[in-house]
């Protein structure tokens, strides 16, 4: 194995990120981060020392990782936008692979998606699994998790929801709501991905949590738990995507595409294989359900703010 001790964590000033820079600090680890936000406010105090990711120019990405034993991959996009696309972050992350290999890297930890496939009509699914595949084909050590829906201080689904039902009176779920999630603690994610980067062995993980809800019953589950019970109502998906599509106006952000209506009705974040997270969802939400879901979580905000730290509801 390599003497070299140095851990990197693409966007440790974001969500996922930073948690997994978290545990690598408290167990002792130096840590870089990878970021187009190098300014951003952060908890880390000159801790995590920010390098360019330099997609365009692969010898100076290679620099970026250069002394680097273990590489943790967060970096994606939620959504095709005119400033950032899919095909943009599947290009980007493969240059990322070849720089690694370049830089001597020993080993990567890769965030994908359950269910990937490169056969998938979904762009999002079909890109998961072209990285699954090109990360395996650069002969690097490697670990996959693959998370259905993350859950958090910062998180945007979870939060969203709850601040839906906060502010309107009845809430709409696609088609008869029936498919279902595993959400997981993003912290638990982060636990699973320190875990794999001190292994060497080759492997595929499902990270999901121990609860399995429909999505009628998760709408049915946070209402209560914050104290807000509406009325369900089953609505076409179209009409749903069209609804989502004025709300976002409103907040001026995608709620949701209709690639994510499409995958959630699939039962694509839905997997048969035992938990690997440990934190309950309903737990941890009648912990927060004072501050969950009173403010709506922003996506392009986010994108849009590079020096701003993501908010913790």
């Amino acid at each position: 194995m390599s003497t070299q001790q140095l851990h990197a964590v693409t966007g440790a000033f974001g969500y996922s990120g930073k948690y997994i820079a978290r545990r690598l600090l408290e167990q002792g680890k130096p840590v870089v981060t990878l970021t187009n936000s190098a300014d951003r406010t952060n908890e880390f105090h000159g801790r995590v020392p920010a390098r360019p990711f330099n997609f365009d120019d692969p010898a100076q990405l290679a620099t970026s990782l250069q002394g680097v034993d273990v590489l943790y991959n967060t970096y994606w996009v939620r959504f095709n936008h005119k400033t950032f696309k899919h095909a943009d972050a599947v290009q980007n992350s493969i240059a990322l692979f070849h720089a690694a290999k370049a830089a001597g890297v020993r080993r990567i930890i890769h965030v994908s998606i359950t269910n990937p496939s490169s056969d998938s009509s979904l762009e999002y699914f079909r890109g998961k699994a072209i990285l699954e595949q090109a990360l395996i084909g650069t002969g690097l050590s490697y670990a996959i998790l693959r998370p259905t829906v993350l859950f958090g201080k910062e998180d945007i689904l979870i939060n969203n929801i709850t601040w839906m039902l906060r502010k309107f009176p009845v809430f709409g779920v696609f088609g008869d709501g029936k498919y279902r999630m595993q959400p997981i603690f993003v912290d638990d994610l982060a636990r699973l991905a320190v875990e794999q980067g001190h292994k060497d062995d080759n492997t595929i993980l499902n990270a999901i949590g121990p609860e399995t809800f429909t999505y009628r019953e998760l709408v049915q589950t946070l209402g209560s738990i914050i104290g807000v019970k509406r009325p369900i109502l089953s609505v076409p998906p179209t009409l749903g995507f069209v609804v989502g599509q004025v709300v976002g106006r409103l907040v001026n952000d995608v709620l949701i595409t209709r690639e994510e209506i499409d995958g959630l009705m699939a039962d694509l974040l839905h997997v048969d294989t035992p938990p690997t997270g440990t934190t309950r969802l309903t737990n941890w939400a009648r912990q927060n359900a004072h501050s969950l879901g009173k403010q709506y979580t922003s996506e392009l905000a986010r994108r849009r703010n590079r020096q701003a730290a993501y908010a913790s509801n």
